[in-house]
């Protein structure tokens, strides 16, 4: 089927930065991807973090196509994307991490999609899953969110999100202070400067391997969930919609506790997470039924039952 938004012409520039450190197993796929793209005037940023696995050689070799790259130490993934929107010229801006892979097409659908509505902060996209050899092991499907469905923990994939850099200069850059869900907490104040919208369609995958954050540290998300939810009680809109929503928002929050510790192998607490997640808001905790039923039986020791209920 013909899709008009794929075939007209863009208004708008993008800036697509990667944060690198020692991925140079993966680093060549995702800058190719980025590459691929064919935007006229895709300004693409590369910051480094002083790599020592080859990674600096692998982006040497595309140097001729990038607008700007850098190798040197940094404090982490927030200070290198930042050091990449402190450089970025784009009317849009995203940011692929060096594990990852963009989908063909994947930056001309959010264009135009931004194009077509003036209004928009951002937009996001379904994210395919991929293990380390790049093969698709699960596609993540989304649907339209709301502010106050990000303030409950409704997640969406990094890596299919475009944003305006007039919101980004509205509600500010990555905050340092997170490590595992920095990306959440800017979804959530870049939402209070526009809206947000929903493409269907698979713009990226996310990588899935020993060495990434959601495998290695999957235990140390949870923390952050509370820790947004503190902030958020700070701020006068958010703060508000927790006082009138707070069986959806705290649900939802423990909810994905309970997803990250199981994701980390702590079936126990996944558990009782679980547990406080059904009792704020039981419709929600329910559509997670298999991976309850999972946290239930790795508990009992019969984690064998992983496969079946993986999602």
């Amino acid at each position: 089927m013909r899709r008009p938004y794929l075939d007209s012409p863009l208004m708008t520039s993008v800036s697509i930065i990667t944060p690198s450190f020692n991925q140079a197993a993966y680093l060549n796929d995702t800058l190719e991807s980025v590459l691929a793209q064919e935007i006229p005037g895709l300004e693409y940023i590369v910051i480094d973090g002083g790599s020592t696995d080859g990674s600096v050689d692998i982006i040497r070799r595309h140097a001729g196509r990038l607008a700007y790259w850098t190798s040197e130490p940094d404090s982490g993934q927030a200070e290198a994307i930042n050091k990449g929107l402190a450089r970025a010229t784009g009317d849009v801006i995203a940011w692929l991490n060096s594990d990852d892979i963009y989908r063909p097409g994947a930056v001309r659908a959010a264009l135009a999609a931004l194009d077509a509505d003036s209004s928009l902060a951002f937009v996001y996209a379904n994210l395919d899953s991929i293990d380390a050899a790049g093969r698709v092991f699960n596609t993540i499907r989304y649907a339209p969110y709301t502010l106050l469905d990000l303030l409950a923990f409704r997640i969406i994939g990094q890596p299919t999100v475009f944003f305006r850099r007039r919101a980004l200069l509205q509600a500010g850059v990555l905050d340092p202070a997170y490590n595992f869900l920095l990306d959440h907490h800017l979804w959530l104040r870049l939402a209070q400067h526009g809206g947000l919208r929903y493409i269907p369609q698979t713009l990226a995958a996310a990588r899935h391997h020993p060495a990434a954050k959601n495998t290695a540290q999957a235990a140390r998300f949870g923390g952050e969930v509370y820790r947004i939810l503190d902030w958020a009680q700070t701020q006068p809109a958010l703060a508000t919609m927790i006082e009138r929503h707070p069986r959806k928002v705290w649900g939802g929050a423990h909810r994905l506790n309970a997803r990250y510790l199981l994701d980390g192998g702590a079936p126990g607490p996944a558990l009782r997470a679980y547990a406080r997640a059904f009792a704020n808001d039981p419709a929600y905790a329910l559509k997670h039924w298999r991976r309850m039923v999972y946290a239930l039986a790795s508990a009992a020791g019969l984690g064998g039952m992983r496969k079946a209920t993986r999602r």
